[in-house]
C-alpha cells in the first residue's frame, strides 16, 4: 500500500546557499537507505524561508522504517551538516525535525 506524506519546515536564511548546496548532490548512501526503507518520489521545494517535503511510502510499516532511516549512520551524519540548517517550526512535535501536514486534496 502506497501513502503520500508532506512536511514542512524553516531554512534559517543565513544556511540556505549551503543546505541547496548540499541537496544539489545527495549522497548517494542517503539516498540508498530510503529506497530501501521503502521511501520514494521524495521531493524537497524551497519557497522563501520554508521547506516542503512530500514522498510516498510503499510498506506496511511507516514508523518502523522512519526508525531504519534514522538508525542508519551515513543518514546521521547527512543530518550533522542539514540540521543546523533547518528551523523548527512551533507545533512541531517533539523529537520530530519536520512538521507533518495534513493532506487536504490529491488528483491521481
Amino acid at each position: 500500500m502506497t501513502s503520500r506524506h508532506g512536511q514542512v519546515i524553516g531554512l534559517r536564511p543565513e544556511h540556505r546557499d549551503e543546505y541547496l548546496r548540499l541537496h544539489a548532490a545527495v549522497w548517494p548512501e542517503v539516498e540508498a537507505t530510503l529506497r530501501a526503507a521503502g521511501i520514494r518520489d521524495y521531493t524537497i521545494y524551497c519557497h522563501g524561508d520554508l521547506l516542503f517535503a512530500h514522498y510516498e511510502y510503499d510498506g506496511p510499516d511507516l514508523a518502523a522504517a522512519l526508525a531504519a532511516v534514522a538508525a542508519d549512520p551515513v543518514t546521521q551524519q547527512w543530518w550533522q551538516l542539514t540540521d543546523p540548517c533547518q528551523e523548527r517550526l512551533p507545533g512541531t512535535p517533539e523529537g520530530q525535525q519536520w512538521a507533518d501536514l495534513t493532506e487536504v486534496w490529491h488528483l491521481d
